[in-house]
């Protein structure tokens, strides 16, 4: 009998209890519909735990609910009390329940904001054009970003002056590495199409800890932020993953369909330049090839791979890719032209609609022309990122000056169409840049804007 008492009593406490919960949600409800605005008690639990538990101050300055437009004229202060039921509240007094508070104060965390994984493979006359890279990532980027380099050992001291003096930005991290391959290997992987091209075939393997990453050539410029792109990683199916952009749109002038002595991925192949990653499931998945019958990991495929089509690729550890994705497609995300444009997509005339409908995303200066006068766009956007400054307004007035400069390429096919090139950077620079003042903006955009000088 004592036991079933005991039960009953339990049960009885357990009713109160929800009894009490119902009622908190009722009046929280309640204390919604009347503001109007949707602010909710765990936001404001949050600001009260980002202010030490003091609450919020009553000046002209508070950022608190009595700030905030849409609330009602009772919300001056976050209630200190711990235990009085909400509806008791005194009429000046709102922001949470007091009663549940106290119970899940210490339980409620702030994530911090998510990091931006991209990588890097730098080597011999390339320090310029990564750095370059790298503040075109950071000026547009809305989430911190943590760089890793791979460079060669004399490069190191020179990316750590330079990246040391933009930590004033606090907006990114960076690590460096050595360039290392498979000891037993070392020498095949070293010679494959150039010195350093290849280390990025074991970044899954290297990084251990990292679970997706982004992955591109020194010669990338980007002109929207690198957000967008990793964003695309939300858009992978449950079997897919790395995404890269085709090698070619137009197939009478592309390369693979005409000349490659091996297997390619799609129609015209795929370009590594931008590389975007899912590394955990890579490191997980079981690749299915014409080596064997048995599937094998991503660090077991790479030297058998190697070993059977040396003879046979040009373009080095991107052929690679092309064989493995060949024999698994489902296992890779195709994304448009615009996120990898390079001058084969206007060399003989525009063939990128995507870009001509929305402009160019990321801008991929491949074959040197950054830094020839074989395609005088191209260089034109580099030299305007490269000698742009860190400050608002410099990054602001980069538009016009780089508009005059690229009127001066029309005569060359790319230059003809020189309005893709500055279309999405104005776009971006606008969003950036243009914005209200920081009262008015979200906290976590509002944390990572740029000071200006």
């Amino acid at each position: 009998m004592r036991r079933y008492l005991r039960v009953v009593v339990l049960c009885l406490a357990c009713g109160f209890c929800s009894l009490l919960y119902a009622f908190s949600q009722l009046a929280v409800s309640l204390e919604e519909g009347a503001g109007g605005g949707g602010w909710k008690p765990q936001a404001a639990a949050a600001s009260w735990l980002a202010d030490g538990g003091r609450g919020v101050g009553r000046g002209a300055g508070s950022a608190g609910p009595a700030a905030r437009p849409g609330r009602s004229d009772r919300c001056k202060d976050f209630s200190l009390c711990y235990w009085n039921p909400y509806w008791m509240l005194p009429s000046d007094v709102c922001g949470m329940n007091c009663f549940w508070e106290a119970a899940f104060r210490y339980s409620l965390k702030i994530e911090p904001p998510e990091k931006m994984h991209l990588a890097v493979v730098a080597c011999g006359e390339r320090l310029e054009e990564t750095l370059t890279m790298l503040k075109s990532a950071i000026i547009f980027s809305i989430k911190p970003l943590q760089f890793h380099i791979f460079a060669e050992d004399q490069l190191h001291d020179s990316f750590k002056d330079r990246l040391d003096s933009w930590s004033f930005l606090q907006t990114f991290n960076y690590t460096l590495y050595p360039i290392t391959f498979p000891s037993e290997n070392a020498a095949e992987w070293k010679k494959l199409f150039k010195p350093c091209a290849s280390q990025r075939l074991f970044l899954p393997l290297i990084l251990k800890e990292v679970d997706s990453l982004l992955y591109v050539d020194t010669d990338i410029l980007f002109l929207r932020p690198v957000d967008d792109i990793w964003s695309l990683l939300k858009k992978f199916n449950s079997t897919q993953i790395a995404a890269m952009a085709p090698e070619h749109e137009e197939p009478r002038i592309g390369w693979y369909n005409r000349f490659a002595r091996h297997p390619y991925y799609g129609k015209t192949g795929v370009n590594s330049g931008v590389m975007l990653m899912n590394m955990t499931r890579m490191r997980r998945k079981y690749f299915k090839n014409d080596m064997t019958t048995v599937h094998l990991k991503w660090g077991d495929i790479l030297m058998p791979l190697l070993k059977k089509y040396k003879l046979n690729i040009t373009w080095g550890d991107q052929d690679l890719l092309n064989i493995m994705f060949f024999h698994n497609p489902e296992s890779l995300f195709v994304f448009p032209c615009q996120w990898n444009y390079r001058p084969d997509h206007c060399i003989y005339g525009s063939n990128c609609q995507e870009a001509e409908d929305e402009g160019i995303f990321i801008l991929h200066g491949n074959r040197g022309v950054y830094h020839d006068d074989k395609q005088p766009a191209f260089r034109a956007v580099y030299e305007a990122l490269r000698n742009c400054s860190f400050e608002d307004n410099n990054i602001r007035s980069l538009l016009k000056p780089l508009e005059l400069e690229l009127q001066k390429t029309v005569h060359t096919y790319c230059g003809k169409i020189y309005k893709i090139f500055i279309k999405q950077l104005m776009k971006s620079i606008r969003d950036r840049y243009d914005r209200p003042p920081k009262e008015s903006q979200p906290p976590d955009e509002g944390l990572w804007r740029y000071p200006s000088k």
